[in-house]
């Protein structure tokens, strides 16, 4: 896998919306907050454009991010949000540039679509927050990690353990993301490959029964036998039918893989929450779990 070069002083970086349509105000903190850390951000129309749920249309959105991913200025692509969207052009992206220089793509949520995608072409990315966190949590511990790494420093993560932890020590290439965009790509040619890896995975605002749902898919598509490890992180705001499902969103998850040997880390700060720390797709990491976990 290709590691993108790290930020120097007076770097560019491009702030872009392929997904949902974006909070200006969101935009314009994080561009200043990017230009305090000593880059240069550039805003482009997408970012401010809006055509219905969407950052404009999908030919304004695919214009941009193509322009940003192939322009030999440009350091890093920040996505402005996530929302929806990415999937209605990411069959459409051209990586042929990119690959020659490559940069940092960073967001998470529906942004996993570009991760998957930038994974297949064989180039890391990074899976951290995006403009409205940039704004919100500026002095947070997860925008100082995004920025470390942006700087080219990777830091370890080190966090106790959880009641659902199934102990174990492996290294291994990390893929993931939002989870129910994982299970949107089963079956393109986008789909996640998971063989020999450690799958991290997060969501927001599904129901329990669909978790289980897609819990299934992944287990009889192949996607869980063959893992390194498991990094289960937030499930946040999940909802349940009026007859309830019966299990809570990480006892589903635990159930589902409980026939499985490989380590299994529960409740890592990444996804929807306020401190959503930086995870590197496609990178080589340590896992390991005891009384406490860590990742390196």
């Amino acid at each position: 896998m290709i590691c993108p070069p790290k930020l120097v002083k007076g770097s560019k970086v491009a702030i872009v919306s392929p997904s949902g349509y974006s909070n200006s105000e969101f935009v314009n903190s994080a561009a200043e907050i990017i230009n305090r850390r000593g880059y240069e951000s550039i805003i482009y129309p997408s970012c401010l454009n809006k055509h219905f749920q969407f950052g404009g249309t999908d030919t304004e959105r695919l214009f941009d991010l193509q322009k940003a991913l192939d322009d030999e200025e440009i350091d890093a692509v920040l996505c402005a949000r996530g929302g929806y969207g990415a999937n209605r052009i990411v069959d459409k992206l051209d990586f042929t540039r990119i690959l020659q220089k490559p940069k940092w793509l960073i967001g998470f949520s529906d942004i996993t679509t570009l991760h998957s995608a930038l994974h297949k072409s064989g180039i890391m990315s990074l899976h951290a927050p995006m403009t409205k966190d940039i704004h919100l949590y500026e002095d947070s511990e997860s925008i100082n990690r995004l920025f470390e790494i942006l700087d080219g420093v990777f830091s370890n993560h080190l966090l106790p353990g959880h009641l659902y932890n199934r102990a174990g020590e492996t290294e291994a290439e990390l893929v993931g993301g939002n989870l129910s965009i994982i299970y949107s790509l089963q079956g393109t040619p986008f789909e996640l490959d998971t063989n020999g890896k450690i799958l991290f995975i997060e969501d927001l605002n599904e129901y329990l029964y669909h978790l289980d749902r897609i819990m299934i898919n992944l287990k009889l598509s192949g996607k869980l036998k063959n893992l390194k490890g498991l990094i289960v992180g937030a499930f946040t705001d999940m909802k349940d039918n009026a007859n309830p499902f019966g299990k809570t969103a990480y006892e589903i998850i635990r159930e589902h893989v409980a026939e499985y040997n490989f380590p299994v880390c529960f409740g890592f700060p990444v996804g929807h929450i306020s401190n959503n720390m930086p995870l590197i797709n496609g990178r080589k990491y340590r896992l390991s779990i005891s009384d406490k976990v860590e990742i390196q």
